[in-house]
């Protein structure tokens, strides 16, 4: 069951990152959603099958959820889920909650190539989690653990999923103003990485580059180049399909936008 419930898991994610009707993902996901969470019911301690659920959850939440109660709640059980991939695959994750920065930092030595599904995974979560809860201080705070384990997780994961872990890296930098703690130009560097990873095939980076370094240093003509660089591009490529149509309908809005925000 467990084996057949991953490989679904696995599918599925695929055919959604490939879809490039959005409102086909939003109507048929929480169907998938409550099924994973009926498979988890049978093996709760399955590290892929949670993996599976907390991105799947992050994902919708962030991305589909307009009410921010909802958004909420969708990216805390996502972060559940996460958390609980990681600790059964990484033991020392299990009481990260409770640690200093320094043991956290000092915990993440222990991290290899085979735990970074699980850490990509719980990374994708915490971050869905923190952006709902921006306005909680609690969850800002760890944004210097997200972004010291995202830094690892460069070190132990492969090539396909760093140019997303840059934009992460990217949104993590540019979530508060540099008076706040914010790093806009660390944050530029990594969005220019993440394009550069991926030669601007996720368009997703470019409009997270606008949204989170150019509004918030109010450059108005590199926030209008990235996104008419998106609108022009094809946004049909494998793996990127669904992503990148979403970005064109973001970047249309804030194009729409600038006017009254710049």
């Amino acid at each position: 069951m467990s084996s057949a419930a991953t490989g679904m898991a696995e599918n599925l994610a695929a055919a959604v990152l490939n879809q490039s009707d959005p409102e086909t993902v939003r109507d048929g996901a929480p169907a998938y959603m409550l099924l994973l969470d009926s498979f988890l019911e049978d093996s709760p301690d399955d590290p892929a099958l949670l993996g599976a659920a907390a991105n799947l959850y992050a994902s919708y939440g962030s991305i589909f959820a307009d009410d921010p109660a909802r958004a909420g709640r969708l990216t805390e059980r996502a972060r559940l889920y996460g958390t609980r991939a990681l600790c059964r695959t990484y033991e020392p994750s299990c009481d990260w909650q409770d640690m200093s920065f320094e043991r956290f930092e000092a915990s993440l030595g222990g991290l290899s190539t085979r735990h970074a599904e699980a850490v990509y995974s719980y990374s994708v979560a915490s971050l869905a989690y923190i952006r709902a809860h921006s306005d909680d201080w609690n969850a800002l705070a760890e944004l210097p653990q997200m972004e010291a384990l995202l830094n690892r997780y460069l070190d132990i994961g492969g090539n396909e999923m760093r140019g997303s872990v840059y934009t992460y890296l990217g949104i993590l930098a540019t979530l508060r103003p540099p008076a706040l703690g914010g790093e806009p130009e660390k944050g530029r560097a990594y969005f220019e990485r993440a394009i550069e990873l991926t030669s601007g095939a996720d368009l997703s980076a470019k409009v997270e580059f606008a949204r989170g370094y150019a509004r918030l240093l109010y450059e108005r003509e590199l926030h209008d180049r990235l996104l008419n660089e998106v609108l022009a591009a094809d946004p049909e490529v494998p793996g990127y399909t669904l992503t990148n149509v979403l970005a064109q309908r973001d970047a249309a809005v804030l194009l729409a936008g600038a006017d009254d925000y710049f």
